[in-house]
């Protein structure tokens, strides 16, 4: 029999904003003071996104000429993402809230409908294509200098709850072929709001790094009968030297060929797809672990902790048999005050060289005291 969720439970609203845009609150606190009505004037969004395909390396680009003029670092009073008050007629018309998703004014990309024709007829090398989908932004909390981090278990299981919900939704959706639910954290990583939020986008084609698991779960299958992922988690257990952290749903581990200074993978125990696959009992699992993870990252360093937390999930309408739902969270920090930059090699040959071993980052990371856990090497007593 399942234990019930030790987290309150979380309430879904849905309002529209001024210019048609849909915002949905996510609340496991009550806000009686709760405002559904965008009273700003707004001109209606007219994205103009399309992808292009890149026939040398067969994957989609998208463009998204119109995401030029986006808002960029504003002040913390005139932040677009804090509750609205009386001076600041934020994108949230309520003074306060738990969890709040809104379609993003500057997508890259939006829109539904049919895959267009090719644009031009030379044997399908310059394919164009509207950049049909849906980009949303997903704010964490209504306190402007928090971090994800410094939250309660029972708020991330509450953005948990916010990004399955999308990830359903937007699935369904025409035109949208995988969906990506990620946080940029720090202006090193080129983050342009203050505010402590993440993003969904739902893209209309299967993303490159994807695509190139699948193809590897397909030929591994074929030349072993195995599940690449599942063997992977398999392995990585039963070296341990990478563990960081696990509990009864999930395992955090360096991975063997890490491309990042700090790197950490999260796997559910049993394969599901996406977060839609998830039970309660591995949400709520989720949360506690996820929250370790990222405090122990934030202790290897005395400076800031710029990072990209990203949920890879399984295409929307690929069928592929062996692909395994996780989370990856790295960061550019490789030392207090350094940056890895990616340069020649990185940016131009897509060829990573990790200047730590990935043994040594996870060694450092379960070294790790994180305040509220009772953890020998990241490893529950």
């Amino acid at each position: 029999m399942t234990s019930p969720s030790p987290f309150a439970p979380v309430t879904r609203s849905v309002a529209r904003m001024a210019d048609g845009r849909e915002l949905l609150y996510f609340d496991e606190t009550a806000h009686p003071d709760r405002i559904l009505v965008d009273p700003r004037d707004l001109p209606e969004v007219v994205p103009g996104s399309q992808v292009r395909y890149d026939a040398l390396l067969d994957e989609w680009v998208g463009i998204a000429g119109h995401r030029q003029t986006r808002t960029y670092h504003p002040p913390a009073n005139a932040c677009p993402l804090c509750p609205s008050t009386a001076t600041n007629q934020s994108e949230i018309p309520s003074p306060s809230y738990d969890v709040v998703v809104f379609e993003n004014r500057f997508p890259s990309f939006a829109g539904t409908g049919e895959i267009a024709a090719i644009s031009d007829p030379a044997a399908g090398l310059f394919q164009t294509r509207p950049g049909n989908g849906r980009c949303e932004v997903v704010c964490f909390t209504s306190d402007h200098h928090c971090v994800l981090s410094a939250l309660p278990p029972r708020r991330m299981r509450t953005v948990i709850e916010a990004w399955a919900d999308r990830t359903a939704a937007l699935s369904a959706q025409d035109g949208v072929e995988q969906v990506f639910c990620f946080e940029n954290r720090g202006v090193e990583i080129g983050v342009t709001l203050a505010h402590p939020h993440g993003q969904i986008y739902g893209y209309p084609f299967a993303t490159p790094k994807t695509a190139a698991a699948i193809r590897s779960a397909r030929h591994y299958r074929e030349r072993t009968g195995g599940n690449l992922f599942a063997d992977l988690l398999a392995g990585e257990i039963a070296d341990g030297s990478r563990i960081v952290a696990q509990n009864e749903h999930w395992v955090a581990f360096v991975p063997f060929a890490a491309r990042w200074p700090v790197e950490v993978h999260l796997y559910p125990r049993v394969q599901v797809r996406d977060l839609t696959g998830l039970d309660d009992a591995r949400r709520d699992a989720l949360a506690v672990l996820y929250l370790e993870v990222i405090r122990r990252m934030e202790g290897l360093f005395d400076d800031s902790l710029p990072a990209i937390t990203g949920v890879h999930q399984a295409p929307v309408h690929t069928d592929p048999q062996d692909y395994w739902l996780h989370l990856e969270v790295l960061t550019i920090r490789r030392a207090e005050g350094k940056i890895k930059y990616l340069a020649g090699s990185e940016s131009a040959m897509g060829a990573f060289v990790n200047d730590i071993t990935p043994e040594a980052a996870a060694q450092r990371l379960r070294d790790v005291w994180v305040p509220g856990t009772d953890t020998v090497g990241g490893v529950a007593r």
